[in-house]
């Protein structure tokens, strides 16, 4: 619910999808941070578990390298196996985040 218009998947592919995110109005970002809206990291977290349609156990790595602001817009690359799913994010083709999820 969180995430309601907060994202637009503009691309999905094999082991690949895009996001372009809203603007500064959305909640999230009012709430973080009002006067330097970045994204959360945790929202990385669920949306890439809402797209992928998995559900995380437990999360073994959670890295988060740049600020995201509103309006970016996002790739995220993944690797999956039977109980493990690892992504990629970046923007501008630079990496903003790692993540790494122990998944049913």
């Amino acid at each position: 619910m969180i995430l309601t218009d907060f994202y637009t998947l503009t691309c999905q592919e094999k082991t690949r999808f895009c996001v372009k995110l809203c603007d500064v109005t959305h909640p999230i970002f009012q709430a973080h941070f009002p006067n330097n809206p970045i994204t959360p990291g945790f929202v990385l977290v669920d949306m890439s578990a809402e797209i992928l349609g998995i559900e995380i156990v437990k999360i073994k790595k959670a890295k988060f390298l740049k600020n995201i602001a509103p309006l970016s817009v996002l790739w995220f690359e993944y690797q999956s196996n039977e109980k493990t799913l690892k992504i990629r994010v970046s923007q501008n083709e630079q990496k903003v985040a790692e993540l790494t999820y122990e998944k049913r």
